[in-house]
């Protein structure tokens, strides 16, 4: 079975930074392309960042490209999201996933 398991976040100010994690389990972890997405309050779900399952050819979301790094241990099956110079409208729940499936989801909120 599939599991996905969020971790990371919180609240910080603006400009800020945080560190998601997402811990994987349940398949082969390395041979799989991985997203973060997020959903903010009221609003449906928005892609953010994909990685290959060999950490190649990061990809991500205009509105994040140039703060957040999407990184990938495939030694401990964990994805990773870096995210710095957090925005007010960075706030929201930031999910994990592989192909259809998602984890529970971890807060973050951008807030001073």
């Amino acid at each position: 079975e599939v599991q996905l398991v969020e971790s990371g976040g919180g609240l910080v100010q603006p400009g800020g930074s945080l560190r998601l994690s997402c811990a994987a389990s349940g398949f082969i972890f390395s041979t799989n392309i991985m997203t973060w997405v997020r959903q903010a309050p009221g609003k449906g779900l928005e892609w953010v960042s994909t990685i290959y399952g060999n950490g190649n050819d990061p990809s991500y979301a205009n509105s994040v490209k140039g703060r957040f790094t999407i990184s990938r241990d495939n030694a401990k099956s964990t994805l990773y999201l870096q995210m710095n110079s957090l925005k007010s409208e960075d706030t929201g729940m930031y999910y994990c996933q592989k192909g259809s499936v998602r984890g529970q989801g971890t807060q973050v909120t951008v807030s001073s």
